[in-house]
């Protein structure tokens, strides 16, 4: 079935990064045609006169499942957060994470996000939950050492059945979790290394989040976590490493050697107040692939990707100040072609092409806040100006998942309702 956009400015992303007028046509899953007139009438035509069509965004560090936990641990220094969350974590049911999941995939479809990468236990369930909603998730099973896990068996091995069970799933990329050096010991970041790299899967992992980590580390190893790490072979172009705000330069140096990739959480690290901003300008020119993620909503209480470009655009400009750092071009690079990049897809997502992904959002282009709409500043609006309330259309390999900003193919009744008795029984427990 062929899908037609028709007179529309395309950001394309693409290596020249053209921003063109015309045309976008989808054949099933795959683009087919991007700028020009399309000859002919689509099965589907959907009028888009000076809207702006522009990839997916793509969510490199989310823990979907904490939709429901909103407002649970706000306010709270990190350490009384952490001891809530994994009191909390540790007696959630599947129906809690399976509406948690629903809802934060809502979220992001309406918000303009088309793949995420997800860190949690019981992957399954949302797996399950995310297959019913249509996006793309790059699930990623929580592995740690069994003495500090809740899970029902070995963590590590939980990982490699869940795995084996959705490998080759359509649009659910099975992969490794690493919960962070302090409570992942030598044995299971190799093991857990071994098996991503074995199965060819992503591996992600919390890194150099806090001083407090960093120090504790250094103080039991000898090594900063990022050191340590590389010299057990877990860095490397599979790899994700959430916040890593507190690094050296060698540390910088080490990551962009190992071709790795980052995902800055902005306001996650800001309401947290854990300090440290993660060096962007020094992790670019050292060839460390750098992407961005909102994490979860007890650190965010948003999975809003178009508001943390901008917040990561504006902390970076403040920090150093200096506001040539982090432009909008690289601010939507960081959220598109980088995030591809960084979970080994840069050949299906990230940019508007021939041949890949029909993975694609549609702004309203009519909207006061976009305006003036010119080929000159559409990325800077796009980046600095809009907001989910501008998203029209948004489409998943193919799939329609959000028309006329109302949500299509996918059962909402009753989720919203729920939400607010799973949050009672959440602070309850």
């Amino acid at each position: 079935m062929i899908t037609v956009i028709r007179d529309a400015w395309i950001v394309t992303q693409n290596a020249d990064r053209d921003v063109i007028r015309g045309d976008l046509a989808f054949d099933g899953e795959s683009i087919l045609q991007v700028g020009g007139e399309y000859n002919g009438t689509g099965d589907v035509e959907i009028p888009a006169a000076g809207d702006i069509v522009m990839p997916g965004l793509i969510n490199t560090h989310t823990h979907v499942a904490m939709s429901t936990m909103k407002g649970v641990v706000d306010d709270l220094p990190f350490g009384e957060f952490l001891d809530k969350v994994f009191r909390i974590d540790s007696d959630r049911t599947d129906r809690d994470l399976d509406i948690g999941t629903r809802i934060g995939c809502m979220e992001m479809m309406l918000g303009g996000t088309t793949t995420f990468v997800d860190m949690y236990y019981s992957e399954d369930v949302i797996a399950e939950a995310v297959g019913q909603c249509g996006l793309r998730g790059v699930l990623c099973w929580c592995v740690l050492d069994q003495e500090h896990t809740t899970q029902s068996g070995n963590p590590m091995d939980n990982c490699r059945r869940f795995h084996d069970k959705y490998a080759g799933r359509r649009k659910i990329i099975p992969g490794v979790g690493l919960q962070g050096v302090y409570v992942c010991n030598e044995e299971t970041c190799t093991r857990a290394a071994e098996f991503s790299r074995e199965a060819e899967a992503p591996l992600t992992l919390h890194m150099s989040e806090t001083r407090g980590e960093v120090n504790e580390h250094k103080r039991k190893t000898g090594r900063r976590p990022a050191e340590w790490l590389a010299d057990l072979g877990v860095l490397g172009p599979n790899t994700v490493a959430a916040h890593s705000a507190w690094v050296t330069m060698n540390e910088v140096r080490l990551m962009g050697e190992a071709g790795m990739s980052v995902s800055t959480c902005p306001v996650s690290n800001m309401k947290l107040a854990t300090g440290g901003v993660a060096p962007v300008p020094e992790y670019m020119a050292e060839g460390v692939n750098v992407s961005i993620g909102t994490d979860g909503s007890t650190t965010n209480n948003s999975l809003d990707m178009l508001s943390e470009m901008k917040t990561l655009g504006l902390l970076q400009k403040s920090s150093r100040w200096d506001p040539t750092v982090a432009s909008a071009q690289d601010l939507l690079d960081f959220a598109t072609v980088n995030g591809a990049k960084a979970i080994g897809m840069q050949d299906l997502l990230g940019s508007l092409e021939v041949g890949k992904y029909a993975d694609l959002v549609i702004l309203d282009g009519k909207a006061p806040n976009l305006r003036p709409a010119l080929e000159e500043n559409l990325v800077a609006n796009i980046v600095y100006s809009s907001s989910p309330a501008n998203v029209k259309t948004v489409v998943c390999q193919g799939d329609m998942l959000v028309a006329d900003g109302e949500i299509v193919g996918m059962r909402t009744e009753g989720l919203l309702e729920a939400s607010e008795g799973i949050w009672r029984e959440l602070c309850r427990r």
